[in-house]
């Protein structure tokens, strides 16, 4: 059975576990009817359009 020579610093083990705490930022695209940025497969917040169609009645 293997069986560490020397015990693994603090600094040593979390440095192999940081990776795992990364967060990625979140992903967005441009909303084909007024430009702005939106949340992928979602209602525009600013226009109110969805995949072309108006899904909910925004005020000019």
């Amino acid at each position: 059975m293997a069986v560490p020579k020397r015990k693994v610093s603090k600094a040593r083990r979390d440095k192999r576990r940081s990776s795992v705490w990364k967060l990625d930022a979140p992903a967005f695209s441009k909303c084909t009817q007024c430009g702005e940025l939106k949340m992928p497969h979602r209602v525009c917040p600013n226009c109110g359009f969805y995949k072309g169609k108006e899904v909910i009645k925004k005020e000019a």
